[in-house]
């Protein structure tokens, strides 16, 4: 009899566990709370968008031909995706790599959580970080760079699902790269130097009209040009499209490519994610 009611109870408890999407949440509430405790980094993850906004958007102000608009507002939308790519790929590609360097991924495989439940918390991190910087570079651009605000409710529709798949790409992305380094020293370095280039190249610091078009061809391979090309497409007005290099917002392909890399991050995650570093195998 008591066998059967320490039994009974034992059972009780396990479907009471909750199950990996309850873990997740708890998982993201956990990673938000650890990110607002490092003050420094919350200082620089949302500031550094807005300073180099700042500064790109001071130097460069005069307005662009035949197109209704300044210089300084196609950084808006420039360093919306660019801060979108910081709090995805570079963030995830640094702190995953340190957390398996400091055998945190090695404690926490060894425990009941269900993996899937430690890239949900992660995925929520990337989701609140990145809503609250597009939020902040969005206030700074309607209040002092004149950017207006979309009023049909089209365009905030094409803002939403280019955000969740320029997200949910770079997440990916940064995921995978995260196997790259080999120790927590070297992760900066090898996650921030193409991030960087990439920037360069897609559109984000440097006009698309003022860039080879063999080093445009390279960006877009890679999402963050789309994500650029997209967010253009949303917050300037369509006189801006001759900026773009086939004088369209290509909205079609901006879905595409930026669906594939959702699909193609995901396959790169699942081929390279390791929970222990290359010395303990």
């Amino acid at each position: 009899m008591t066998t059967t009611t320490a039994g009974s109870r034992t059972q009780a408890a396990v479907e009471r566990l909750p199950g990996a999407w309850g873990l997740g949440l708890r998982r993201g509430g956990l990673e938000i709370r650890q990110f607002f405790r490092q003050r420094d980094q919350v200082v620089f993850s949302f500031c550094f968008p807005v300073v180099f906004l700042f500064l790109f958007a001071s130097i460069f102000r005069d307005g662009v031909p035949g197109t209704g608009i300044n210089a300084s507002q196609l950084y808006v939308p420039a360093m919306m995706a660019s801060g979108v790519m910081s709090t995805s790929f570079q963030s995830l590609g640094i702190s995953i790599a340190v957390e398996r360097d400091e055998k945190v991924l090695r404690r926490l495989a060894g425990t009941p959580m269900p993996p899937s439940a430690y890239f949900l918390g992660k995925i929520w991190l990337v989701l609140f970080t990145g809503v609250v910087e597009t939020a902040i570079l969005l206030l700074v651009g309607t209040t002092l760079y004149d950017v207006d605000l979309p009023t049909d409710a089209s365009r905030w529709f094409d803002f939403a699902w280019i955000f969740v798949l320029g997200l949910t790409g770079c997440a990916l992305l940064g995921i995978a790269i995260s196997s790259v380094p080999r120790s927590a020293k070297s992760a900066s370095s090898v996650v921030v130097l193409p991030f960087l280039v990439l920037q360069f190249i897609s559109g984000v610091y440097i006009s698309i009209g003022t860039i080879p078009d063999w080093m445009l061809n390279i960006g877009a391979l890679f999402p963050l040009k789309w994500l650029c090309q997209g967010l253009r497409g949303v917050f300037l007005p369509d006189s801006a499209k001759v900026l773009e290099q086939t004088g369209s917002w290509e909205f079609g392909k901006v879905a595409l490519v930026l669906a594939a890399w959702c699909v193609g991050g995901l396959v790169l995650c699942l081929l390279t994610f390791r929970w222990k570093d290359r010395r303990t195998g």
